[in-house]
């Protein structure tokens, strides 16, 4: 997959202020006020930031947690993995593959078949219903 790389004033003038705080600048929104949280329409999830398809909507769960959680990702997302230790907490942060846009974090307390739960922000995501 070909990166994509963009300078500060590129991303701020492609995104939204929220988008830009959370994908580019590693933030959360808030529980529960997320446009997909509550969304189990039939079709996928993409980057915000750069397009490439990440979630189908056959993986979401409800996990109760107040973000969009997934059980694994699309099979061609590649979605990248990191160590993350702000917050005092030991975590997995999760990247879009192309733009590195921050997506959210991977905890081990999911649903079969992974026991993965993809943890992401509303706002790192587009959607598109399927045809």
């Amino acid at each position: 997959m070909e990166k994509i790389t963009r300078t500060d004033a590129e991303w701020r003038d492609q995104l939204s202020d929220e988008q830009y705080r959370v994908t580019r600048q590693a933030g959360t929104e808030r529980p529960f006020t997320g446009e997909y949280d509550d969304h189990f329409e039939d079709g996928v999830y993409h980057c915000v930031c750069c397009d490439p398809p990440l979630f189908d909507s056959g993986s979401k769960f409800h996990s109760g947690c107040g973000w969009p959680s997934y059980h694994g990702e699309l099979e061609e997302a590649g979605i990248k993995q990191r160590e993350d230790n702000s917050l005092g907490m030991r975590r997995i942060e999760l990247l879009c593959p192309k733009c590195d846009a921050h997506l959210g974090h991977i905890f081990n307390d999911g649903p079969p078949p992974t026991g993965l739960r993809y943890c992401i922000n509303s706002v790192s995501l587009t959607f598109r219903p399927r045809a």
